[in-house]
């Protein structure tokens, strides 16, 4: 899928977003080393020591001033942002990748990570099994495609997005930004 307007601008503003284990933060790390962009990883502002999740407000300040900067490659859903990120973006890069996709990364980073956190995450914040968590990420093509289609329409009709069902769709993509 890609739609509207495709033109030959610069990426500047470019959001990443798809299922837990879909791949968005290493995919957020290539396109800004190609892009010569900051990487904001929304997980690593959003939670706090112990997985606390912030004031609503306070969360929302925070991520307008993030998105408010000239350039960046965000990595994150957070679906009731939509409204702030998606009017200063440029991009979206939407990785829908399966299911079982997904839910087999997501479990053998837990496993592989099991009380480490990882560098996308807030310090404090260790990979941990964490059922109602995998019952999202199983829920994901269900729930919240929907409602990242929805916020597209609403939100992002402005957007460059392109959406990538498998990995090598992603690899190539990158690829190709290196030849130019």
């Amino acid at each position: 899928m890609a739609n509207a307007p495709t033109n030959d601008a610069p990426m500047r503003r470019v959001l990443v977003v798809g299922n837990a284990g879909a791949g968005k933060s290493t995919f957020a790390r290539q396109l800004g080393s190609k892009l010569a962009l900051p990487i904001i990883h929304m997980d690593s502002h959003f939670w706090g020591p112990g997985w606390q999740i912030p004031d609503a407000k306070a969360w929302r300040e925070k991520l307008s001033a993030l998105a408010a900067s000239s350039a960046w490659v965000m990595d994150g859903n957070y679906i009731n942002t939509f409204d702030i990120r998606m009017p200063r973006a440029d991009t979206l890069v939407w990785l829908d990748l399966s299911r079982g996709i997904c839910m087999r990364r997501v479990i053998v980073r837990t496993i592989i990570g099991y009380g480490r956190t990882r560098s996308d995450l807030a310090k404090g914040c260790p990979d941990r099994f964490d059922v109602d968590f995998l019952r999202y990420v199983w829920n994901f093509p269900r729930n919240q495609r929907p409602r990242v289609a929805a916020a597209i329409a609403q939100f992002g009709s402005h957007l460059r997005v392109t959406r990538f069902g498998c990995d090598r769709d992603a690899e190539n993509f990158l690829a190709a930004l290196g030849a130019h």
